[in-house]
This record gives structure tokens, sequence and C-alpha cells, in this order.
């Protein structure tokens, strides 16, 4: 497995793997990596020849009261978990290989979709992880990208993008990946003490319940969302920042639940913001 922490490295990695024409997949990451990310390794494998994964925790996706600092990082375990998944090449940039004249003049702007669920309570959120998704495709120049369901809005975004702005790659979704009570896996899970970790399976628990309730034939969103959040609201240390059910490709909120419907959650445990989604139908 090739690492590369400067440009100059990618470029010879990424030239050593492209040789004989083969396909090459990228899954970016900000480190930290659990179960859910190999996974993304894995179907990046399925989809090209040869697998980069970058890891790096982006200064520009993150608020002024948020995380960065305290985002949890250990790039030595993620190299032993990457290389025993098989990935070819990890990229793994400090700021200023990323961001060499400082932080970008010119950004992706998400548009009004920016503005609908975690966009919302994030300003600027969306166009700092767009802004660093089209620089890394400048320099990987990937056949195939693959990101994970879990960031719904995150995933339909860079989607949006790659078609407004022909970028010409492949977007693969990998699914929300799952701990065995269903806690949808995070990076962010590591910040969880015991009890708050025993509240957090609450989120999908209410998704879930939601989920059957359209089975049987509930197509009212507003039901819907109410089922989901009142189920949230029985756990002590959970506290609802949205629930709502969108369209699965726009993310306007919808009135009448049809199949293919998102119904998508972010709710604070103690101090840790955490989202899932659920697909209905």
């Amino acid at each position: 497995m090739i690492v590369a922490t400067d440009r100059a490295a990618l470029a010879q990695g990424l030239s050593r793997l492209r040789e004989g024409g083969r396909r090459v997949a990228l899954v970016p990451t900000m480190g930290f990596l659990h179960e859910g990310h190999l996974s993304l390794v894995d179907e990046g494998a399925s989809a090209a020849d040869r697998t980069v994964v970058s890891i790096f925790v982006n200064p520009l996706q993150f608020g002024p009261s948020e995380d960065l600092d305290s985002y949890p990082r250990d790039r030595v375990r993620d190299l032993e978990l990457l290389r025993a998944r098989g990935a070819d090449l990890v990229f793994a940039p400090e700021v200023a290989d990323m961001y060499p004249d400082g932080p970008p003049l010119v950004t992706v702007s998400p548009g009004p979709m920016e503005r609908r669920l975690c966009g919302a309570f994030r300003p600027g959120h969306f166009r700092g992880v767009l802004t660093v998704v089209a620089r890394l495709f400048g320099l990987i120049l990937p056949d195939v990208a693959v990101f994970g369901r879990k960031d719904y809005q995150q995933a339909v975004l860079i989607r949006r993008m790659v078609r407004d702005l022909e970028l010409r790659v492949d977007v693969r979704i990998g699914p929300v990946v799952r701990e065995d009570d269903g806690l949808a896996m995070s990076s962010r899970n590591a910040y969880l003490s015991a009890d708050e970790r025993a509240d957090a399976v609450g989120i999908h628990q209410a998704l879930r319940r939601a989920a059957e309730l359209h089975a049987a034939g509930e197509r009212r969103a507003g039901a819907l969302v109410a089922a989901v959040t009142d189920s949230i609201a029985r756990r002590r240390l959970l506290e609802v920042q949205y629930v709502e059910a969108v369209h699965p490709d726009t993310l306007e909120a919808v009135s009448e639940a049809e199949p293919g419907t998102v119904l998508a959650v972010a709710a604070f445990c103690g101090t840790t913001r955490l989202i899932d989604n659920v697909d209905l139908g």
C-alpha cells in the first residue's frame, strides 16, 4: 500500500496505479475509520481496478463552534485497517498540502439545497464539503468515487455537483452500516458515554418504527415525522434537532410519503450530534 502525504508522492503513486489503463476508485474520508468506511473501500475495489482512500479532516466544513480540533484522529490505526482491507493508495495530506495557497478564494456553492436539513443548522458546511471533494477529484481524477448514505444530504449534493459541473465521475453511494443494535456507525460515536450510547440507539429505533407504519399504509408525512419525534423524546439523553420527510433527489419536504421518500433525523445525544435516515418503501 502506497502512503502519500504530499502532492508529489500522490502523483507518483497514481502513475503507478494507472499503469496499463487501470481504473481508479476514490473513497474520501476524514479518518478514524470504522466498518462503514471500510465497506466503501470494498465498494471501490469492486467498481475499479485500484482503490485510493483519502484521510483529511477538512477545516472548511467545520463551523467556528464545531469540533475541528477535537475530531477523533488515529492515523496509525487507520493505515493498519486500510492495509488489511486491500487499499492501494492512501492520500493523507496536512492542511498546507491540501490548501497550499491558504483557504481557496473560489468555492463550490451548494445552491438552494444547502438550506435544507443539516445545512439549515450548519451554515457553510456543505460549501466546504463540495469544495474539498472537487479538489480531491482534481488531484486524483478518479473514475469512481464512493460515499456513504448515512450522510444523505452530502451524497445528494455531491451527485448534483458532478452532474451540474460535468465532472465525469461515477458516484456510488454505499448503504448505512450499523452496529448490532442498529446505531449508525460514525466516527463521532467515540464521543458517547456509556449512558449516551444506550440512548443513541433510539434514533434508529424511531426510524424503524416509522418505516413499519409506512409499510402498514401510513402516507401522511406529518404522522411519520411525529412518530419519530415522539419516540426519540422518550430517550432522556436525546434531543431532536430536526426530523423531516423529504424527496430523495431535491431534499424538499413532502406532505405525502410516497415510496422512495427519505425520512431524515439529526439529534443531539448529550453534546454529540448524530444523524441517520431511512428510505421509506
